[in-house]
């Protein structure tokens, strides 16, 4: 930016007053708008441009404000920049610094980054403890970037047959912390131990000394009597990665 952004919002006020002094004159009771933050638009410019580079789907994007407790000093030149470790999707935040003026500062600007896609929804109401069928769900469109920490279930197949953990709502999203885990096979079962590595994969049986839950770590005894640990990965199977 060439011009101090402290120069453009001053200008910004006094095209306000002028507006609201006109009014006045007409006997108009005119909206007087606030007047818009140059540091804002500056950084809502930058997160468009990241976004757009980065090619994500649909995607809307809200600025929340700067603390009203600052107290910047005119600056001749802000840098928008990406906080190291941050990245643009759902809450997130922008850095604002001055690079050129008097006395150098740096701001954060809150922002929320809604990334829209594809994913598969409820059609109705369920219960917890529903088991899934193919006309409970149909594709539709997600806020992607709403619950990252819990994964979409993204094909069919996978839910038909599921039991539901917790209720769903309608057009609610199938994710996987909405589907009771699978066990795979129960302690004293016999089970099936593929072991995995770089350029090699041995298979073998054993005997389950615990229950192998889908998704926690499970542990086999195999021919041999040494117990080993894997994750069950399907019917009285367990798969041990090197």
């Amino acid at each position: 930016m060439d011009k101090s952004l402290f120069s453009l919002l001053e200008r910004a006020r006094l095209k306000c007053a002028l507006l609201a002094w006109l009014c006045s004159l007409a006997g108009l009771a005119c909206a007087q708008a606030a007047p818009a933050d140059p540091l804002v638009d500056l950084a809502m410019r930058y997160v468009r441009q990241q976004v757009a580079a980065a090619g994500l789907p649909r995607t809307q994007v809200t600025a929340g404000k700067l603390d009203a407790r600052l107290r910047l000093t005119p600056c001749e030149q802000v840098r928008p920049y990406l906080p190291g470790g941050t990245r643009l999707w759902g809450k997130t935040r922008v850095g604002l610094r001055c690079v050129k003026g008097v006395t150098p500062w740096s701001v954060y600007l809150p922002v929320t980054v809604n990334v829209y896609g594809p994913a598969l929804v409820s059609n109705a109401s369920l219960p917890a403890g529903h088991v899934l069928t193919a006309a409970d769900f149909h594709q539709g469109e997600v806020n992607l970037a709403e619950d990252s920490h819990n994964a979409l279930v993204l094909e069919s197949a996978a839910l038909i047959g599921r039991t539901l953990a917790r209720p769903l709502g309608p057009g609610e999203s199938l994710r996987q912390a909405s589907l009771k885990a699978r066990v795979w096979f129960a302690a004293g079962e016999p089970v099936q131990i593929r072991v995995a590595g770089n350029g090699f994969a041995i298979a073998g049986a054993g005997v389950a000394v615990t229950a192998g839950m889908e998704g926690q770590p499970a542990r086999v005894r195999t021919e041999s009597g040494r117990v080993v640990s894997g994750m069950p990965v399907a019917d009285r199977q367990l798969e041990i990665t090197l």
